[in-house]
């Protein structure tokens, strides 16, 4: 570019630039024009380049690219923002306290829906029971979903509602929880929850919009300038998200999952990777299995500690594999939920029948979570995304020592993994857990848990390694080879912050 090319349209950002390029991995200038980085450097070579550009002096900052939680359920995150939120809840007394508020504000008959809550916090050590939300919400159906939405807690006038009985069968995939007399206890595991589920009234088109709008917005109002939206939400909840790219009203930049069940519907309409929008379906989703805190992860012998079992499984290997390919022929990765280690074992079966089709389309398989490692099985992870969270670390901890104490050395393996030759992708898991990124960077690089204690010192990660699981890692993941980057020809995406590993002060 000459000096005589107009500049008026360009933008030079002076900072201290992580530009994550290994050929150039610091700079102080970057200049950027139509949402693309044009130039990377010092501030005398751009401003050379580009002297009309537009200055933004941002030096006592840090710049890297911009941040992208690799696996959130978005719109279902933007709808918990308005629902019933029981993070940080320690007792029953306290569910109840904010349960008794909601329903004084809502009018009799009107579901009410919320989260968030884990039975270790609550200082149980079995399910609790309906009556408990009875006693404080004796007109109004309640649904409340575990923090790892794998068990949901309902009260008898939301089973009434419902229908489920001590007649109504356990659906595949799920365990309505029983009282000695046969009754349901109000607790639905997996699958269960559905049978309840289905009986709230859907959302309207305008509130879905609108709760996409939300989680979009605050994701970036945190930093982040992408998401892995995973497929544990209706077919409206993509479909918003398209609508608000068609409208230019997304913020972010959005890789979606199919559920396995619709990969008919992506036969039938030629889905496959995305042609460079904002919006695009890249993947199908399986899951193997639950999760820990509602005693459904899939497990080795002897299981659980605690006696409660092995675990739920949910989408045999054998499904797995068969449906797999047909992802995989359609340009679509296979993405599978796997927490206990008898999960992640299987699946790992099935995808080492899928490590040559995927290479030949250039594709990496994924496993979501991969929390509960054998050692055996660390090194079979080669090659493939692992895309996890570090903040359920934190309020795992208390459990992991009580529930699979012979696992706790191969939980969140994040640093073995990655000496295997997997690739980290960082995500929230939102609205199972806050998008909190300070606390993503602290949980990966100290491994303290909530109580204090620190789990599996030996897995933990430098700040450098966890920003690349933010941000170049979910692009690698996707193949988005224009993101996660600060180079010539990448987008324009940026996260500044204070300092590395402080809360991001904004998203450019």
């Amino acid at each position: 570019m000459s000096d005589s090319s107009p500049t008026a349209d360009l933008t030079l950002i002076l900072a201290r630039t992580l530009t994550l390029n290994e050929q150039a991995p610091h700079a102080e200038a970057v200049l950027v024009g139509a949402g693309r980085v044009l130039a990377v450097g010092s501030r005398e070579e751009l401003q050379a380049l580009a002297p009309r550009a537009a200055l933004l002096d941002h030096r006592d900052f840090l710049l890297t690219p911009g941040l992208t939680d690799a696996h959130i359920h978005l719109v279902g995150y933007g709808f918990s923002l308005g629902q019933l939120n029981l993070h940080s809840c320690e007792s029953v007394a306290e569910v109840q306290r904010r349960l008794a508020e909601r329903t004084a504000a809502t009018p009799a008959g009107e579901w009410v829906r919320g989260g968030g809550f884990l039975m270790s916090e609550l200082g149980l050590n079995d399910f609790p029971d309906a009556a408990l939300l009875d006693a404080v919400s004796p007109l109004h159906p309640v649904l409340l979903y575990s923090r790892d939405l794998h068990m949901g807690w309902a009260n008898s006038a939301a089973l009434e509602r419902a229908g489920i009985h001590a007649a109504t069968p356990d659906p595949e995939g799920g365990k309505i929880v029983r009282r000695p007399d046969g009754q349901p206890s109000g607790i639905l595991l997996e699958n269960a929850a559905d049978l309840l589920a289905s009986h709230i009234p859907a959302h309207s088109e305008a509130e879905t919009l609108a709760a996409a709008r939300r989680g979009a917005d605050d994701l970036a109002a945190r930093g982040y300038v992408g998401a892995h939206t995973m497929a544990f939400e209706g077919p409206e909840a993509p479909h918003a998200l398209a609508t608000l790219a068609a409208r230019g009203e997304l913020p972010l930049r959005i890789w979606a999952c199919l559920p396995h069940d619709r990969l008919p519907m992506a036969r039938a309409l030629g889905l496959g990777p995305g042609s460079g929008g904002l919006f695009a379906f890249g993947g199908v989703k399986f899951f193997a299995d639950g999760a820990l805190g509602s005693r459904t992860a899939l497990l080795h012998a002897p299981g659980f500690a605690d006696g409660s079992g092995t675990g739920i499984a949910l989408d045999s290997p054998e499904l797995i594999r068969e449906l797999g390919r047909e992802a995989l022929a359609l340009g679509l990765i296979p993405v599978t939920h796997a927490i206990g280690d008898r999960a992640n074992t299987e699946v790992l079966d099935a995808y080492d029948d899928l490590r040559e089709l995927a290479a030949q389309k250039g594709l990496r398989l994924r496993v979501e979570h991969a929390q509960h490692l054998r050692p055996q099985d660390i090194a079979r992870f080669r090659g493939l995304t692992v895309s996890a969270q570090p903040i359920h670390l934190q309020a795992d901890g208390a459990m992991i020592r009580h529930l699979l104490p012979h696992l706790e050395s191969g939980s969140y393996p994040f640093a073995s993994l990655k000496r295997a030759g997997a690739l980290l992708a960082f995500g929230s898991d939102a609205p199972v857990a806050p998008p909190d990124v300070q606390a993503s960077f602290a949980a990966a690089t100290t491994r303290m848990a909530d109580d204090g204690s620190s789990l599996a010192p030996q897995e933990a990660l430098s700040a450098a390694e966890v920003l690349h699981a933010f941000t170049r890692g979910p692009a690698l993941a996707v193949g988005w080879k224009d993101e996660g980057i600060i180079a010539a020809g990448a987008r324009a995406a940026f996260t500044l912050w204070d300092e590395l590993g402080e809360l991001p002060g904004a998203g450019l």
